[in-house]
């Protein structure tokens, strides 16, 4: 074996270590020290960071540059949001007193209260652009929302399915293709037509603890997070388990090949933890941000990230002591890994032609 053929062997060797966590030397960059950032969003051109307090953070790759939406500059009438989307003329942020569109011409926001739902129909949890429909899909603690663009209006859809309120409460939203969208809510996972969403019925398909469905555990499925890959959905699900309820929302991540098949990692096959807050993929690995249900505290407590091999399912912990255990979100831009966290933002380099467990199949 030739002197450059051991240096090649060598150096995949330390890349897999890094980005498995096992050496913590990998390059990290911080952003936004002390501030909590929910949601992360791209439309191509700009980054744009949802904080709890700190109001909406852009960043412009091309020109390094970051500008702040808040109450302290007054571009903004409150400071805590929890999610946000965009495309190149509008931003989308979702908070629990109605929704905020940016005009990116104007730069200027303007605030949308709904009516349906009370109070807590104006908490947005989730927000999704799809490119598709040209139209923008906000999941409300009750009710779905679609904002189309072309026509300026808004319409509400009930989801509810026999009688069960968690199953219009919204969690996570997934846009696949232009047909399909994927709905989580705290009662279970919505399978929807786009063409055809009006309301509940035989053209959609929903999917509990029932029938075997997330194979038949816990009491109740709460749908945090959903990934989209060739034949499979990925979902990341609540833990919450009190011990009143042991068996209530016991969490995981399971593997859906949209048919029939369900898989389940949890922490008794690698993972950090049963509670999910956010996955997404670079390559043949998914990454998955964790968290325990305290059951002393009763609120979520962070563990970290753990990277799931997509092929073998097979999982490691990322283990640095430079990273924060609660992240909220996992964002991919298609060069570097952004995380969302409870103290900034950290941004990761992936180099997929150069890690084996980065590469496409």
């Amino acid at each position: 074996m030739n002197n450059k053929f051991k240096y090649i062997l060598l150096l995949l060797s330390v890349l897999a270590e890094i980005l498995y966590g096992q050496k913590s030397i990998f390059e990290i960059q911080s952003y936004l020290q002390n501030v909590p950032v929910y949601d992360i969003s791209s439309e191509g051109k700009n980054i744009w960071f949802a904080t709890n307090g700190y109001g909406i953070f852009k960043y412009t790759p091309a020109t390094n540059k970051w500008e702040n939406y808040s109450t302290n500059n007054k571009k903004l009438k409150i400071d805590f949001f929890y999610c946000i989307t965009s495309n190149k003329d509008y931003v989308w942020a979702g908070s629990t007193d109605g929704l905020f569109i940016l005009n990116k011409k104007r730069n200027r926001w303007k605030r949308r209260k709904f009516g349906k739902g009370g109070q807590l129909g104006n908490w947005i949890r989730t927000l999704q652009y799809d490119k598709y429909s040209n139209v923008v899909w906000i999941g409300r603690f009750q009710y779905l929302t679609v904002y189309d663009l072309k026509r300026r209006k808004y319409r509400d859809i009930d989801l509810k399915v026999k009688g069960n309120e968690k199953t219009n409460n919204i969690r996570s939203i997934l846009v696949e293709g232009d047909s399909v969208l994927w709905i989580g809510t705290e009662g279970g996972l919505h399978r929807l037509s786009k063409k055809r969403i009006v309301k509940v019925d035989s053209t959609n398909t929903f999917y509990d603890n029932s029938l075997n469905y997330f194979n038949g555990e816990g009491d109740e499925v709460s749908v945090s997070a959903i990934l989209s890959e060739r034949n499979y959905l990925w979902l990341g699900t609540d833990e919450f388990i009190t011990p009143q309820n042991p068996n209530f929302n016991l969490g995981g991540l399971f593997r859906f090949d949209k048919e029939n098949e369900w898989i389940k990692l949890d922490e008794n096959n690698g993972l950090q933890a049963n509670g999910i807050f956010s996955l997404a993929r670079t390559g043949n690995t998914i990454w998955v941000s964790t968290y325990k249900f305290d059951q002393n505290k009763k609120e979520a407590s962070g563990r970290g990230i753990s990277l799931v091999n997509r092929i073998d399912l097979s999982a490691k912990n990322v283990i640095n002591e430079n990273l924060p255990n609660n992240i909220f979100k996992i964002f991919f831009d298609g060069k570097f890994v952004w995380l969302g966290t409870e103290n900034g933002v950290y941004k990761i380099p992936v180099t997929n032609k150069l890690v084996p467990e980065f590469k496409e199949d």
